[in-house]
């Protein structure tokens, strides 16, 4: 089975699924957005989608409009979606707020996994909450944004939090951007850290992955940012076994999302 660990809604949903029926994907993990890029067709029309995102009037009204649109998508097509939900960064630890969310999320939504989480340099801290609520709450999987803007001081950061709350999968996002090379190797000193691979700064660095943490290293696209077809090919170059690829393109995250 081929799974794409990390995508966001498109609308309409069934281009979606026309995309993974040519490349092959059987599942996609499906995360929700704010904006939809896809609808643009030039610089300008791109520019004003994204423009949103710094301009959002109510960001808890768009968050929760943002996740029925993800729970629609996934109940259309519950044979090919399954999703990660998003949370606030506003609560403090212990909020039994933060916690009915969460079990919303989980129970009514039945989500997979928290995330995607992304934060600003100097701001991990805002995540400790999160990852007490996640360990309390059935050792939840949470899906960090690890791309720029986030500092090599931010990654290491996280991976405080990654040993603190060792019963909590951890899934840095984008591989760490520019500092590829340093999160592969805290990603290899603890079994709860997971790699996903949209966005990888260069193919060396999807190699190297693969080679050192096979068993943690989670094939996925980004969508529509990325191209998922593309990565899977760059997969399939970079692995020296069958049974490696498996588990990178749907292996891995089949066991840990326990699809």
């Amino acid at each position: 089975m081929i799974i794409d660990s990390h995508a966001h809604v498109v609308l309409p949903i069934e281009n979606h699924i026309k995309m993974m029926d040519k490349s092959g994907i059987d599942k996609t993990v499906l995360f929700s957005t704010l904006v939809h890029p896809e609808k643009s067709n030039n610089y300008k029309e791109f520019i004003t989608e994204m423009g949103k995102l710094n301009h959002e009037v109510n960001p808890l009204e768009a968050r929760v409009k943002a996740l029925e649109e993800l729970n629609t998508s996934i109940k259309q097509h519950p044979d090919r979606f399954v999703g990660f939900g998003s949370v606030p960064l506003s609560y403090s630890q212990n909020d039994p707020k933060l916690n009915e969310w969460i079990e919303k999320l989980v129970k009514e939504y039945k989500m997979k996994g928290l995330g995607e989480f992304t934060l600003g340099t100097g701001q991990i801290q805002l995540l400790e909450p999160i990852f007490k609520a996640a360990s309390d709450y059935e050792s939840l999987p949470i899906w960090v944004h690890t791309f720029h803007p986030l500092s090599l001081k931010d990654i290491q950061e996280l991976f405080l939090l990654t040993q603190k709350y060792e019963d909590v999968p951890v899934i840095y996002g984008h591989m760490g951007g520019i500092h590829w090379l340093q999160t592969i190797e805290l990603i290899k000193r603890a079994e709860n850290a997971y790699l996903d691979i949209s966005a990888f700064y260069t193919t060396y660095a999807l190699s190297l992955a693969i080679k050192e943490i096979p068993e943690r290293t989670l094939f996925s696209s980004d969508f529509p940012y990325g191209e998922p077809f593309l990565n899977i090919q760059a997969v399939e170059r970079h692995t020296t076994s069958q049974e490696i690829t498996n588990r990178v393109l749907g292996g891995n995250i089949q066991d840990l999302l326990k699809l």
